[in-house]
């Protein structure tokens, strides 16, 4: 019986230059770009995961919820310090290194924010908050909130309307088609009976919300916090089952002939007897990062963002999907 409670490049390169008799042709262009540069802090993780960026954004505080711009440039996260709510922070690369990060500039006076998502094209910024809707005082529960990027930086953020505001929603995901995906549930289920579901983009609005199949819906409690490829061949979340390694599990349910294969746990390369959650893969589609934690009732949470390399992993763990109708 688990007691615990639920919450809520490439990288590191470093160039091998082999010996050889014959001379060959240098790069005209040999300056790094943004995206490899951006990488250069730290030793990239291989098939064992590794905490992100420890002491800068992983630190003795509680940090989740990951997400890049698509130059890999700018950075944004979830940290609750202790005794503490949720806040949001904000990392650059600028100068040829990360600069410190700092609370984003949308903080509100009165309620938190967490779990932002930047969307593939990198024009928009979703977030999770319970601060006041316009025109209120008064925080009036959890929305989801966005921020569209404009040449000068990122806008106020508006917060989205009906269907969204017409029921519980969190956690939401962008893919290329500006198709969205999130943690919701039904009117009357219990808390830990949400699931996975979409709203498709129509021409720049959203009308319908859509529970994913049973494939990804798998059995199991908090299926939450799931993470679409920009091209939505695949989809990555967490939930707790009794077979599961830990508190919860990462998932992943890959799109064949436009229908969802069975969600399989990612494995032991990834779970462990803790929890895992909040899923995100980096733009170049090479990592995938996560959070690691532990909750204990009444004791202090702790928790990092782990990352590990995707490739091999997404690989092989394809190769054990199977089409179920």
């Amino acid at each position: 019986m688990k007691t615990s409670k639920f919450h809520c490049a490439t990288f590191a390169l470093a160039m091998v230059v082999m010996g050889c008799n014959t001379k060959k042709e240098q790069p005209k262009n040999t300056e790094p770009t943004v995206k490899e540069t951006s990488y250069s802090w730290q030793n990239a993780p291989g098939t064992t995961p590794k905490v992100f960026m420890p002491g800068i954004v992983s630190t003795d505080a509680f940090e989740f919820a990951i997400t890049f711009s698509p130059e890999m440039d700018e950075m944004f996260f979830t940290r609750r310090k202790k005794d503490a709510d949720n806040e949001i922070f904000h990392m650059k690369f600028e100068e040829g290194k990360w600069q410190a990060p700092e609370l984003a500039f949308f903080k509100p006076e009165i309620g938190w924010d967490f779990e932002p998502h930047i969307s593939p094209k990198g024009d928009m910024l979703y977030f999770g908050s319970l601060r006041p809707l316009p025109d209120s005082t008064e925080s009036s529960g959890l929305n989801q909130w966005k921020s569209k990027k404009t040449p000068t930086g990122w806008g106020q953020p508006e917060p989205l309307t009906a269907p969204f505001s017409d029921r519980f929603v969190m956690f939401l995901t962008a893919s290329d088609e500006g198709n969205l995906y999130f943690t919701s549930r039904e009117e009357g289920a219990e808390r830990g009976d949400g699931g996975i579901y979409k709203s498709a983009n129509e021409a720049g609005t959203y009308s319908t919300i859509e529970r994913l199949a049973p494939n990804v819906n798998i059995d199991g409690k908090w299926k939450a916090h799931p993470y679409i490829a920009p091209d939505e061949s695949y989809i990555i979340f967490d939930a707790e089952q009794d077979e599961g390694f830990g508190d919860s599990d990462l998932f992943i349910s890959f799109k064949q002939n436009g229908q969802w294969t069975k969600a399989i746990n990612m494995g032991p390369q990834v779970n462990t007897e803790k929890t895992e959650m909040c899923p995100s893969v980096s733009p170049d589609g090479n990592y995938l990062f996560f959070h690691r934690g532990r909750y204990i009732e009444d004791e202090e949470e702790s928790g990092d963002i782990m990352w590990i390399d995707f490739g091999l992993l997404k690989k092989d763990l394809l190769g054990q999907t199977v089409v179920v109708n």
